[in-house]
């Protein structure tokens, strides 16, 4: 009797290790990003949404107040992953050795360029020698912009002044006339105040779109994962993975929630809450499809061949497994 008790027992505990998603992974998963632009929207999401510990995990979270940060922390081994790292961050940093992979697309550049509405600047080729605010250099809103300007308008990189900073700020020195144009998100545009009016002179796709002659839009942001983790830990990897997909999903079909979020963790107005996430659609997505492989690939040539980002594209950077595990998580 003692023995058969003994054994169900013994079943019961190989059963759980099974059947738990945990057991893969005994310390939490280490999530960075850039909690003052583009990913703070959706970092406030996954943070209050149970998406990832409904996939098992435990996550750590850690937040960066500097767009190139994550990629650096990814460098130090002090996170495992970051979803929104800046795409020309991550061809260079792995371009010059450092052991990091891409697992999904993630941020579309949804970006605009444009000056105050009262601007005698009514196209982009009149920039030159003006002062250009837009996400800090190395970020891939500066290496795009970058691109497209050179590529659609001959504005070399010393043509212009880049000024950089977060939208926030960027919108502050538009209004007090201390730089003439600006490169910033759709979304930000929808939440200016009434007072301050703005010309677009164009946005980055359709720029984008006449300098690569492709329908394709770039991504300003991919997710990234240490190679070591996403080798040791591929499981665990795949459910991150779905359960970014979840919260985009989840994000897009109900703004008034994703508004609620955005108001107690990011402090925003009301106003400016629903106005971000009625534009999450246009914002985020988890995707990894064989068009999005290509546009990236895409964009590092064009990057490269304006001497935007050094090096080749590394070998093996585009890791695919996880994600099409992950569609069988979801």
């Amino acid at each position: 009797m003692f023995l058969t008790r003994l054994l169900r027992k013994a079943s019961a505990a190989l059963a759980l290790i099974f059947l738990t998603p945990l057991a893969h992974a005994a310390e939490p998963v280490r999530i960075g990003y850039w909690s003052s632009g583009v990913s703070l929207g959706f970092g406030a999401v996954l943070e209050a949404t149970p998406f990832l510990s409904e996939q098992g995990l435990q996550v750590q979270f850690v937040r960066f107040p500097e767009v190139n940060a994550p990629l650096r922390a990814l460098a130090a081994n002090a996170i495992d992953l970051a979803f929104g790292a800046p795409a020309a961050g991550v061809f260079s940093s792995a371009a010059q050795g450092v052991p990091i992979q891409v697992f999904a697309a993630t941020q579309p550049a949804d970006v605009q360029f444009v000056v105050p509405a009262d601007s005698p600047v009514t196209e982009l080729s009149q920039l030159r020698g003006k002062r250009i605010g837009m996400s800090p250099a190395g970020s891939s809103v500066a290496v795009i912009a970058g691109a497209v300007l050179a590529g659609n308008h001959g504005l070399e990189p010393g043509d212009f002044a880049l000024v950089g900073g977060n939208e926030s700020r960027l919108v502050q020195f538009l209004a007090q006339s201390q730089i003439d144009a600006a490169a910033l998100r759709s979304v930000t545009l929808a939440q200016l105040d009434h007072g301050l009016k703005v010309r677009r002179l164009g946005s980055f796709a359709s720029e984008w779109q006449r300098l690569t002659g492709s329908p394709a839009v770039p991504y300003i942001g991919i997710a990234a994962v240490r190679s070591d983790f996403a080798q040791a830990h591929p499981d665990t990897l795949a459910r991150v993975i779905a359960a970014l997909s979840q919260a985009s999903d989840w994000g897009a079909a109900h703004p008034q929630e994703v508004a609620a979020i955005l108001t107690r963790a990011a402090n925003l107005p009301p106003a400016d809450a629903q106005a971000y996430a009625e534009q999450w659609p246009q914002m985020y997505r988890i995707s990894f499809e064989p068009a999005d492989l290509t546009t990236l690939r895409h964009q590092h040539q064009v990057f490269a061949q304006a001497g935007l980002i050094q090096g080749e594209l590394a070998p093996g950077l585009f890791l695919t497994a996880p994600y099409e595990q992950a569609k069988t998580l979801r």
